[in-house]
């Protein structure tokens, strides 16, 4: 069992039902799943780029990389509909875990100048947390040299949580980096 779902089963959970009030075990939100995403607008030109990007990913994220295809054609951007434009992953089960514990407690303090995650923008009040990395370098398993450019990626945590604010404090408590909010100035 992964380090980090150990700390949900045996800290976060029974914190979060005390803070909150639950009576059950069943009412503390759990995390359902991470999906990455990727775009690769260059792969248009050069297959090879896909390639590349996905493997990427799949170092990332300890899995392969599901290649999404554009659904319409748009001229302005020489789109047709079929072409792969991205790459997406989705993490259930114990690689959500240790890739959520790579994120927080490998990758996260490899930023440069990291402050924190800022919540305010990331929630889509329904419990979710987005986030976007600019540069998949901050990984341990992405080799410098190997790869050809910085690619940004978004990070999606889908939970169960109905709230923003059970959803907040269960990252929280699993170590999300959050920016601490800045006290009102008179």
């Amino acid at each position: 069992m992964p380090r980090l779902q150990t700390s949900y089963r045996t800290a976060v959970a029974p914190e979060m039902m005390k803070r909150f009030g639950w009576k059950n075990a069943l009412q503390v939100p759990r995390l359902k799943k991470i999906v990455l995403n990727l775009g690769v607008s260059e792969a248009r030109e050069n297959a090879k780029v896909m390639d590349l990007a996905a493997d990427e990913l799949a170092a990332i994220a300890g899995q392969k990389a599901e290649v999404r295809r554009a659904k319409k054609s748009i001229s302005n951007f020489k789109l047709r509909e079929g072409m792969p434009i991205g790459l997406r992953v989705t993490l259930r089960g114990a690689r959500m875990w240790e890739f959520l514990d790579r994120l927080v407690n490998v990758a996260m303090p490899r930023i440069r100048d990291f402050q924190g995650v800022d919540a305010r923008r990331g929630f889509d009040g329904r419990g979710n947390f987005n986030l976007g990395l600019t540069e998949q370098y901050i990984f341990p398993e992405i080799q410098l040299d190997k790869s050809d450019k910085a690619r940004g990626m978004n990070v999606t945590m889908v939970t169960t949580a109905g709230r923003d604010e059970t959803a907040r404090e269960l990252l929280t408590l699993l170590g999300m980096p959050f920016k601490k909010a800045k006290p009102a100035a008179n």
